[in-house]
This record gives structure tokens, C-alpha cells and sequence, in this order.
């Protein structure tokens, strides 16, 4: 089983070797800041699971200090990428990266104390198939 993913301008491609263990959508100020939403969706599995294909010499990451808060992403297109938090020996998948569908659902909701205030009820507002005339 693989998974593919890539940046928005194409430079970086990675693969996921292995199936996805939990899948988190963050609501931390972190989460909120890093991504400019209501929270980050984020799969993980084992850290060893991650093959860059291409782009790898593209890659940055911030770690934010005095945290665990990691972000790797492109230095091109600044999208997310993967990235291998070493502590936990986790490789974390911004879901947005994967260039296909996952079949695992999201497990949780974390840092719900940080939610945006503007992030509720969601489902209620209109929605539209592409952007409205």
C-alpha cells in the first residue's frame, strides 16, 4: 500500500510506504497559524514510511521553539509537505498534500480549547460546487 503526495508547484513528490496509524485535525494556535484554517488535518504513521521521489533538496522545515511543532514545506511554493518528527519518530502527512483519496477518517479533534470562534456550526452555512457568480 503507498500513498503519493505533492507540493502545489510540483518540485516536491514523496510516497508513503506504509498504511496511515491516526489521522488528527488540530485546533492548537500553532495548527491555526501554520495552516492560516480553523486547524490542520494531519495523518501519521511510522517515520521510516517516508521516500522522497523528487524535490527533496526543496524541502525546509521549522520547527517552532520550544515545542514539538514541526513544518517542513516547500521553499518554492511554501505548500506542506511531510515531515518526521524525531522525538516521536513520527512521520506527520498534512492530508491536503496527498495527491489521492485516504480511507481513513479522521480519529479526533485536538486542542478544541483553542478553537477558532468562527469555526462552528460549518455545516449550517451555504455551500457552493465552485467559487459563487
Amino acid at each position: 500500500m503507498s500513498y503519493f503526495g505533492s507540493c502545489l508547484c510540483g518540485d516536491i513528490k514523496f510516497e508513503v510506504t506504509e498504511k496511515f496509524l491516526s489521522f488528527y485535525l488540530c485546533h492548537c494556535k500553532y495548527c491555526q497559524k501554520d495552516t492560516g484554517s480553523a486547524h490542520a488535518a494531519n495523518l501519521f504513521t511510522k517515520h521510516t514510511a517516508l521516500k522522497w521521489l523528487s524535490g527533496e533538496e526543496s524541502v525546509r522545515k521549522y520547527q517552532v521553539p520550544s515545542s514539538r511543532h514541526a513544518k517542513s514545506f516547500c521553499q518554492n511554493c511554501g505548500s506542506a509537505v511531510a515531515t518526521i518528527q524525531e522525538e516521536e519518530q513520527l512521520l506527520v502527512v498534512p492530508a491536503g498534500s496527498l495527491d489521492g483519496p485516504v480511507e481513513i477518517r479522521p480519529n479526533a479533534h485536538l486542542f478544541i480549547s483553542s478553537k477558532a470562534n468562527w469555526d462552528d456550526q460549518l455545516h449550517q452555512i451555504e455551500s457552493f460546487d465552485k467559487f459563487p457568480e
